[in-house]
C-alpha cells in the first residue's frame, strides 16, 4: 500500500487517512463526499489488482477487505455509506443530506439502489469469476443486464419527474454521490448509452462540471496507471 497525500484548497489541517483505489466507484463515492465538505485527507492507494485489500494490516483495518476505509484519529470507518454518514455527522458544512424527510429518504432510496442493486454485482470479485467461469462477453452482458435493465431503469423511472438541476433538486446530496461514479463506470467500462436516462443524464451532466466530482475522478488519482 502506498500513500499519497492530498489536499483541497481550504481545508482543515490533514488528519483524515483514505484507503482507496483508484478505479473503485465505493471509493470515489468517498472522496467527492470529503472534497464537498472541503476535508483535506491522506490517499493511501490499496492496490486490488495487487489484491492488496488481503494484506494484513488492511485486514485489521476493514475485516472484509473492501476499499473504501477511513481513519480519522482513533475511529477506523469501513464501507462508503457508513463513512459518509459519518462524516455527515461529524463535519456538517455542506450537508449530504436534507431535512425535508420525504427528500432525504428519496436520496437514502438512490444511494441504496446504487450500493446494493448495481455495485455488488459488478465488483471484482463477482466479474472475476464470471469471466473465469465463462468470458469476458459474458461478463460484459451480466453487467448490463443489472445496470441497464434493471437498476438504471428504475432510477430513470423513481427520478423522471423530480425537478432540479441534480439528481433530487438543486442541491448536490447524496443521491448524487452515489450516482456519479455508477454512471462514470457504466459509461466508460461497461458501454452504457445514457442517452436512454435522460433524467439520469441530465443530472450527470450537471454535477459533472463541479470540482469536487472533477478532483474525484478515477483519472484523477495518485494511484492512477500513468
Amino acid at each position: 500500500m502506498a500513500s499519497d497525500s492530498k489536499e483541497i484548497v481550504g481545508a482543515e489541517p490533514a488528519k483524515l487517512k483514505l484507503y482507496s483505489y483508484w478505479r473503485s466507484s465505493c471509493s470515489q463515492r468517498v472522496r467527492i463526499a470529503l472534497n464537498l465538505k472541503g476535508l483535506d485527507y491522506e490517499y493511501e492507494t490499496v492496490n486490488l489488482l495487487k489484491d492488496e485489500q488481503f494484506d494484513p494490516e488492511f485486514e485489521k483495518l476493514n475485516p472484509i477487505k473492501y476499499v473504501p476505509s477511513l481513519v480519522d484519529g482513533d475511529v477506523v470507518v469501513g464501507d462508503s455509506l457508513a463513512i459518509i454518514l459519518y462524516l455527515e455527522d461529524k463535519y456538517p458544512q455542506h450537508p449530504l443530506l436534507p431535512k425535508d424527510l420525504k427528500k432525504k429518504a428519496l436520496n437514502l432510496q438512490v444511494a441504496n439502489i446504487v450500493g446494493s442493486s448495481i455495485q455488488p454485482l459488478q465488483n471484482l470479485s463477482i466479474l472475476k469469476f464470471i469471466e473465469t467461469k465463462f468470458d469476458a462477453d459474458e461478463k460484459l452482458k451480466w453487467v448490463q443486464h443489472y445496470i441497464v435493465q434493471k437498476a438504471f431503469s428504475a432510477l430513470e423511472k423513481l427520478l423522471k419527474d423530480v425537478p432540479g438541476k441534480y439528481t433530487t433538486g438543486d442541491e448536490v446530496l447524496l443521491a448524487d454521490v452515489f450516482l456519479a461514479p455508477q454512471i462514470d463506470a457504466g459509461v466508460a467500462r461497461f458501454r452504457i448509452d445514457m442517452t436512454e436516462y435522460p433524467r439520469l443524464a441530465r443530472a450527470h451532466a450537471a454535477y459533472s462540471e463541479l470540482p469536487a466530482f472533477q478532483a474525484a475522478l478515477p483519472e484523477r488519482q495518485p494511484d492512477y496507471p500513468t
